[in-house]
């Protein structure tokens, strides 16, 4: 009987560890491959759309359209980095300054307060949604994964088409389509500072109907704009 149970843990084991090479292996090739193609989905697109199917919501669609960097208004990129990871352009995945505040703080404090740009594409492609430590730990391992194979131009990029910005409303063409009826190259200034207001919670902050909150989030979100020089910083850290 021993020994029947110790076969069955140890097959259990090996089936675990096989399935965690595999996984390992499928991330490594989707991060190469996406190094250059477009993104059809991702896995929080996945994500919300088995969701809604299980709650029984056929009508819900999640929904985006692949634009390359060059069809993305300027404006898009400078409004995300002043409001999401203003280092972005020359860290290496991860603010550190910006964890240890959310580690000495109160346990109240977002953990997405720490988050960067890099982290949250990789997160946003690969994994699921939510705040548990395991998940952060393997969103750090993607994030190592993504900086050393992706340039930054193409983390932004990626970020921007797979970015959830409402119900169903996923990349900054889709967004633009659906809250402004136009494409996300003749967004202005105003328009994707109040995206990027949204980004924090999409599903709770409605880029088409603002909360006091969100139209004063946009004006400080624009002001950071400004200050770190608009496309101007774009062509100096040669992201658009």
């Amino acid at each position: 009987m021993r020994k029947h149970k110790g076969n069955f843990w140890q097959k259990l084991k090996y089936g675990v560890l096989r399935a965690g090479i595999a996984l390992v292996g499928l991330w490594a090739v989707g991060i190469l491959l996406f190094a250059f193609l477009p993104v059809p989905f991702s896995a929080v697109m996945i994500e919300r759309q088995l969701s809604a199917w299980w709650r029984g919501d056929f009508a819900y669609v999640a929904h985006s359209d692949w634009v390359s960097m060059d069809e993305i208004s300027p404006w898009m990129a400078v409004a995300v980095i002043a409001s999401e990871d203003q280092k972005f352009p020359t860290h290496w995945g991860f603010d550190i300054d910006a964890i240890e505040s959310v580690l000495n703080s109160s346990k109240n404090t977002r953990l997405r307060g720490a988050s960067t740009l890099s982290q949250q594409t990789a997160k946003n492609m690969f994994l699921w949604d939510g705040r548990s430590w395991v998940r952060k730990g393997l969103e750090a391992g993607l994030t190592v994964g993504i900086e050393t194979v992706w340039s930054k131009r193409r983390i932004l990029t990626v970020y921007l088409n797979v970015a959830e910005f409402g119900n169903g409303v996923f990349g900054v063409e889709e967004a633009s389509q659906r809250y402004f009826h136009k494409p996300a190259s003749r967004l202005t200034m105003a328009e994707t500072a109040l995206l990027a207001a949204a980004l924090p919670n999409p599903l709770r902050f409605r880029v088409n109907a603002p909360t006091r909150y969100m139209k004063q989030r946009q004006q400080w979100i624009m002001r950071q704009m400004q200050q770190l020089g608009g496309e101007r910083f774009l062509r100096e850290h040669k992201l658009h």
